[in-house]
């Protein structure tokens, strides 16, 4: 007689779906997985990554890699995010994403906001994103393996960990100069919503994305995924959220 094969896929909750999103949101970089042209084997490379206000892996590649070629012959690929930290690589939570690559054409609008992103995440991109032989691709999630770590193994579905287009849409219209305001006039603000609601050390903050979720801050060596205290519902309740993040921010640090 034998014991029926125990599941080791948890049932999907709130704390994984954060941990889900913070993964892909504070990504600098990821192994994508494609399929070569003419033998069918897959074929991995390391991409550098930022994200489109929806939460999709946006990336930026030269038609003279081996895996641009593979996705323009076949879009299906998979994306590992999670960087390792101390010690057992393998007890550091990371995430899988199983996508189709979408190669966005240049000056359409989904290009412009992917490239606005994606250079706000990585400033040195400008170097080369200009460039006829690169490309941005949007990479949308169909669904994700998640591994919190030992024992922690979670199935995601796309809905879980991408907003919905609308709201996206329009977060889009008005982030840019939300971005260029706060780091204009608010880095001691950005400082502290970093050390109080992020756990970060460091200085340096700047913001590289607003979206429903929260807010993406990168310094020269790290960046960091802050979350709001609920989800908001218009890009107009941005700058009140943003207030009041600051207040309380300011407050907790007096009180110790």
């Amino acid at each position: 007689m034998t014991e029926s094969k125990k599941d080791v896929i948890r049932e999907t909750d709130a704390e994984a779906v954060r941990l889900a999103k913070t993964l892909i949101r504070s990504a600098r970089f990821g192994a994508l997985a494609a399929i070569e042209p003419g033998t069918g084997a897959p074929l991995a490379s390391r991409v550098g990554v930022a994200t489109d206000i929806d939460g999709a892996p946006l990336i930026l590649i030269s038609m003279l890699s081996a895996h641009t070629g593979a996705l323009l012959a076949d879009p299906r690929c998979s994306l590992l995010l999670g960087e390792p930290g101390r010690g057992d690589p393998l007890a550091h939570p990371r995430i899988s994403l199983a996508c189709r690559a979408l190669r966005l054409e240049r000056g359409s609008a989904d290009q412009i906001r992917a490239e606005r992103r994606y250079l706000n995440r990585n400033p040195k991109a400008k170097l080369y994103a200009g460039l006829g032989d690169f490309s941005f691709f949007r990479l949308e999630p169909k669904r994700a393996s998640l591994n919190g770590g030992f024992g922690k193994a979670f199935l995601l579905d796309r809905d879980d960990f991408i907003t919905g287009a609308a709201l996206a849409e329009e977060f889009a219209g008005s982030e840019q100069a939300a971005l260029d305001h706060m780091n204009a006039d608010h880095r001691d603000a950005l400082a502290l919503y970093a050390r109080h609601f992020g756990r970060a050390e460091g200085d340096g903050w700047i913001a590289t994305g607003f979206d429903p979720d929260g807010m993406d801050l990168a310094a020269p060596d790290a960046t960091c995924r802050i979350f709001f205290p609920q989800p908001l519902q218009s890009a107009r309740e941005l700058r009140s959220a943003l207030v009041e993040m600051a207040k309380a921010g300011r407050a907790a640090e007096q009180e110790r």
